[in-house]
């Protein structure tokens, strides 16, 4: 059975203090969150590490084998995910990027999935909570056709 998690790690300004978000839902429902400012300076790349990491020791104290992963960092993805062609990791994160493979490799199975920030809402709002922040602007980027039309009508 698998776990669905989202997380998202923030770093202000970029870079700047890091705090990370999580959002964990086991295979029955049970919903967990995960916000905390660190007392580290990072960029936002190393923010997402943190954010994984964090979820993953949390997703493991609760018992689980399998996940998906939703993250909007694609380099994460690209770096962590199944594809065998990952570009090479940034030189300062490897660190961070060879305990992130030890975590995951803890698992039975853990896919990373890239989604568009848009989509990864709750643990975006979580991760700025924990830094004293407002949640980012839930607005859809709009089409050129719609802002065209608007500027039409307007």
């Amino acid at each position: 059975m698998e776990w669905i998690a989202h997380c998202d790690g923030s770093a202000v300004p970029n870079p700047g203090r890091m705090a990370y978000g999580a959002v964990l839902v086991s295979p029955a429902g049970e919903r967990f969150t995960l916000s905390c400012a660190t007392h580290r300076i990072g960029c936002n790349n190393e923010a997402e590490l943190v954010a994984l990491l964090a979820m993953l020791a949390e997703l493991e104290r609760h018992g689980a084998r399998a996940a998906v992963v939703f993250t909007d960092n694609s380099v994460l993805v690209a770096q962590l995910g199944d594809g065998a062609d990952a570009p090479p990791a940034i030189a300062r994160l490897a660190d961070l990027f060879a305990e992130a493979r030890h975590a995951l490799a803890c698992f039975d199975r853990v896919r990373l999935q890239w989604v568009p920030r848009h989509r990864n809402q709750e643990a975006d709002a979580l991760a700025r909570a924990a830094q004293g922040l407002a949640p980012k602007s839930t607005a859809l980027p709009r089409s050129r056709r719609a802002i065209k039309a608007r500027r039409r009508s307007g």
